[in-house]
């Protein structure tokens, strides 16, 4: 059954052209809706890219995911999963962070993530950069460490940058493990290339017993077959996605900060969220998207595609537990 008004409006009644743009056409709650308690799934932007230290522009990119989004109609195609008729879904907003102070903007994230969590809702956030989900599992993980499925180009598990800096793109997960928000040991990572300065990351990664798989071994295994590890490593218990764009090949996904070649295509990028199917996750992310160097909007579309992708993984996988 669809809920009320919880479904978002069809292109067939308004032009998706048309209206004020939120992601997937849903209602737009704010905390002082006395509807608030109605959500299930939240869906958020965080525009923000303090941690950047390449090109900068995901502080852009909810704006841009939420247009393209409109383009979402109301089932997937290949799944078949309606979730607006699995759950209460809706648009709640941005978190507003402060662009000239790292350690507020780091607050504000977890201080809005703590309001979400006491509501009971499931966070689907839009970066920003990928220092936006160290905020939001300080809020989602105070009471015990989460797994967590990591697709990307790269671990983000370095120690610092420039002299000593804590806080950037690149050292989220590193903050995460040393804060016990991540048990090291139901991680896993996915897509991991490039060049290197060293194999700090990697180092770290072994020590604390973090999973590991580079490209060249998803691609000789296939997305099946990873997909089955990731989902063993994880386990039953609570998980957190996050899903940073560059995971993708740049020739499919230009529009971001650091990209790396490689990866794989767009099609793929879908498979492995698909395949996240009956994980307990209690939120997600996609980030990284970077509108000004995304001049045909191609990655932005393939982003919202993604986080539709997630948002059906979600929603069933809520179904399903609320069956049991």
């Amino acid at each position: 059954m669809a809920f009320g008004g919880f479904h978002p409006v069809s292109g067939v009644d308004l032009p998706r052209f048309a209206g004020i743009a939120t992601f997937m056409r849903l209602p737009h709650i704010t905390f002082d809706d006395p509807r608030l308690s109605e959500v299930e799934i939240g869906l958020i932007g965080v525009p923000w890219d303090g941690g950047t230290t390449n090109r900068p522009g995901p502080r852009h990119a909810p704006r841009q995911l939420r247009d393209c989004s409109t383009m979402v109609r109301f089932q997937n195609g290949a799944t078949k999963v309606r979730p607006y008729d699995l759950a209460r879904c809706a648009d709640l907003g941005d978190v507003g962070p402060n662009p000239a102070d790292v350690a507020d903007s780091l607050a504000r994230i977890t201080a809005f993530y703590d309001k979400v969590r006491d509501a009971g809702i499931i966070p689907l956030s839009a970066g920003g950069d990928h220092l936006c989900t160290l905020p939001i599992l300080r809020a989602l993980a105070k009471d015990r460490p989460l797994g967590m499925v990591h697709f990307d180009s790269h671990t983000d598990l370095f120690h610092s940058y420039f002299g000593g800096f804590k806080y950037t793109h690149g050292t989220p997960f590193r903050r995460a493990v040393e804060e016990e928000l991540l048990d090291p040991k139901r991680v896993c990572m996915i897509g991991i290339r490039g060049s290197a300065y060293d194999f700090e990351d990697r180092d770290f990664a072994d020590a604390v017993g973090i999973r590991v798989i580079p490209i060249e071994e998803f691609h000789a295994r296939g997305v099946d077959d990873v997909m089955a590890e990731a989902r063993e490593i994880v386990g039953s218990a609570e998980t957190y996605v996050s899903y940073d764009i560059d995971f993708v090949d740049p020739t499919f996904a230009p529009g971001t900060g650091t990209p790396e070649i490689g990866g794989p295509n767009s099609f793929q990028a879908l498979q492995v969220v698909r395949a996240l199917q009956g994980l307990n996750i209690i939120g997600a992310d996609l980030v990284e998207v970077s509108p000004p160097v995304d001049p045909s909007g191609g990655t932005a579309f393939l982003g919202a595609t993604i986080l539709f992708e997630l948002l059906c993984v979600i929603a069933e996988s809520k179904a399903l537990k609320l069956a049991a």
